[in-house]
């Protein structure tokens, strides 16, 4: 499954940051991460860290699948806002998650520094507003949910809005302390050459042709003929974990994003803030760290690669437009624009832990919005599991929920 079109703007940024090899030999290994973008460097950082002798492989070069195309925002808002989630899965399960993100933005920040990261790491705060007038009535109601569990967040009035960031008809919103940016392509690439030093073996464009599992481990054989076997496998391979598992838990959809070229006036008005609206699909909007603009959002159901990528012009034509509303005195000339695809699950929450089907195998699946924050947390998750502990948010996150 084809990811990512055009070229998104972090891998022309950075070019050929780390090269590895396809696998030459056959391997045993205690673990086997499959899929080297951002969440497969964050699981094997944590395995490498408990002691596991560790193989990662992706069937692409290393961060050439969704995470070239994220836009790295890191939020602690779930895509299911917290009064609804609430009503969907109980208050204990909607305030846990919640504050399981709000807490990783932190442990993030921690790993950028231990791996010495120039990802461009920054903690932001997070304005979520009114696009129209109809949803200030439930945006105030989640306002309230997120004051009773006592977050950090302040209600602002559209003038107040106005005044602060220059944004012009928004209805209101949610000014939040917590959230923050990254390159999710630098950092992913930091993170697997630190470990890599620390004995972690990494071989990209290697595929999978076949997964025998068993109860005591799982053999793999690649499409080079070679052979891994493992203790356990896991899958963090994101969208394409669709090709495996054919349960229907994750709807498939395009969204698009452009940058625009550096700014030389002054920004900073827009630099310490994520922004994102309660449109239906939300646009959402932040700036880069070499002062560039990235808006995106105009969201489409995933039909396959060459519909979305035929959609590019008219998509970015129309996010241009709606910048163009919300920021008039902004001179934003576009230099990029691609699009990713991305999956939404019916509670916004990730998949991650065993499925029934699978033996000796764990995934962790972060999809939504705020995908990069879940696969911090399945860090955590994984880790206990490896050892055979329950964790508290296990049950919040297993397949066939």
């Amino acid at each position: 499954m084809k990811l990512k079109s055009s070229e998104p703007f972090w891998l022309v940024k950075n070019g050929i940051i780390n090269s590895y090899p396809s696998l030459r030999e056959n391997l045993d290994t205690e673990i086997l991460i499959v899929g080297g973008g951002i969440t497969g460097s964050l699981i094997a950082h944590q395995c490498i860290a408990d002691g596991y002798k560790t193989v990662l492989i992706d069937r692409r070069e290393i961060g050439h699948g969704s995470t070239s195309a994220t836009t790295s925002m890191l939020q602690y808002e779930i895509d299911v806002p917290l009064h609804q989630l609430i009503d969907l899965i109980g208050e204990k399960a909607a305030v846990d998650s919640y504050w399981a993100c709000y807490k990783s933005i932190d442990d993030l920040k921690k790993i950028v520094q231990q791996v010495k990261s120039d990802c461009g790491f920054k903690k932001k705060e997070s304005l979520y507003f009114a696009a129209l007038k109809k949803d200030v009535g439930w945006l105030k109601k989640e306002f309230e949910a997120r004051k009773k569990i006592g977050m950090p967040v302040k209600w602002l009035e559209a003038d107040e809005i106005d005044k602060k960031f220059h944004i012009k008809h928004s209805h209101g919103g949610i000014l939040s302390e917590q959230g923050g940016s990254i390159d999710a392509f630098r950092l992913a690439h930091d993170i697997l050459a630190y470990n890599h030093k620390k004995g972690l073996q990494i071989f990209d464009k290697t595929d999978i042709k076949k997964v025998t599992y068993k109860q005591n481990g799982v053999t793999v054989l690649t499409e080079h003929g070679t052979t891994i076997t493992a203790k356990k496998i896991i899958y963090c391979n994101g969208f394409e974990s669709t090709e495996i598992i054919k349960d229907k838990f994750v709807k498939l959809l395009s969204t698009y994003a452009i940058v625009g070229e550096r700014f030389e006036d002054d920004q900073s008005y827009l630099n310490d803030t994520l922004f994102w609206n309660t449109a239906e699909p939300y646009m959402y909007m932040r700036t880069t760290d070499d002062n560039r603009l990235l808006i995106g959002g105009e969201d489409e159901d995933f039909v396959d690669a060459a519909k979305r990528d035929s959609l590019l012009n008219e998509k970015s034509d129309k996010l241009t437009k709606y910048l163009k509303k919300i920021l008039p005195d902004y001179d934003f000339r576009m230099d990029f624009v691609w699009a990713g695809t991305f999956g939404e699950t019916k509670d916004g929450l990730p998949y991650i832990g065993k499925h029934p089907n699978f033996p000796s195998a764990y995934f962790v699946l972060g999809f939504g919005g705020n995908g990069i924050t879940f696969s911090v947390i399945g860090m955590e998750l994984v880790s206990e599991m490896l050892k055979n502990k329950k964790h508290t948010l296990e049950e919040y996150f297993k397949f066939r929920r």
